[in-house]
């Protein structure tokens, strides 16, 4: 019953930004956790940021913070993470995870959707 689905990824040249979106259907957002995760080949899936349901509290991974944004619209169930001055590190799929808790995600519980791709390259 849970689904989530990304979008917003493609390619960029480094310094650029994207806007990816995670469309949450069969729950409402507002009593889950919505994390980002990334993962390229041959590398570990990495927690990139987290936003909490109950209190709005953020989560930023040191590689991301100062430059990606975290944010929820509950209206439209959807949460987006804004990322700006793009490097080719982040070249990745990115993932959205839901849990109750920004805990429970960055440990490795939650739903996932399928992912979307994000390319950093001239």
């Amino acid at each position: 019953q849970v689904q989530l689905v990304e979008s917003g990824g493609g390619l960029v040249q480094p310094g650029g930004s994207l806007r990816l979106s995670c469309a949450a259907s069969g729950f409402t957002l507002d009593y889950y956790a919505i994390g980002w995760f990334r993962q390229a080949p041959g590398k570990e899936r990495e927690g990139v940021s987290c936003i909490n349901s109950s209190d709005g509290s953020t989560y930023y991974a040191d590689s991301v913070k100062g430059r990606f944004t975290i944010s929820r619209d509950n209206a439209s169930n959807t949460v987006y993470l804004h990322m700006n001055s793009l490097k080719p590190e982040d070249t990745a799929v990115y993932y959205c995870v839901a849990d109750p808790s920004c805990v429970s995600i960055l440990v490795g519980f939650g739903s996932w959707g399928q992912g979307t791709q994000v390319t950093v390259s001239s």
